[in-house]
């Protein structure tokens, strides 16, 4: 079977305000803001050259958490793995994430971003 060669890949994520995105977002993870807000875009890159571009959109409604039936629902959401649970969440509240009203796990948070995008926090830990 034939695959499709790719050198990289680009996380892009729908929000209101690329800049408010990509500053939350260098912030939390620690990258380099490469790509300053301009024409809707923004962008973060990795030291290993991954890039979460933010892409604002007219109208832009945030996902709910937990889902609601006939409400936006996430559609994609970031993974985080850290070693400390409680030190790291409140980093990501410090950077601006707030924690989100519904928690499922105890080796994980689930936190939103400043555009209403869920992403969690999660431990190596046994989930209970």
């Amino acid at each position: 079977m034939r695959k499709l060669k790719v050198n990289y890949i680009n996380i892009v994520i729908d929000c209101a305000d690329a800049g408010l995105m990509a500053d939350f977002y260098s912030r939390l993870l620690g990258w380099e803001w490469t790509h300053p807000q301009a024409n809707g875009w923004a962008a973060i890159t990795s030291p290993t050259g991954t890039v979460i571009a933010f892409q604002e959109v007219e109208g832009y409604e945030p996902p709910v958490w937990p889902w609601e039936k006939g409400r936006q629902g996430q559609m994609l959401h970031l993974d985080l793995w850290v070693d400390d649970l409680d030190e790291a969440v409140q980093f990501a509240i410090g950077c601006g994430a707030r924690l989100a009203d519904t928690q499922f796990f105890k080796s994980s948070r689930t936190l939103i971003d400043p555009s209403g995008h869920p992403f969690c926090i999660d431990t190596n830990g046994v989930e209970d």
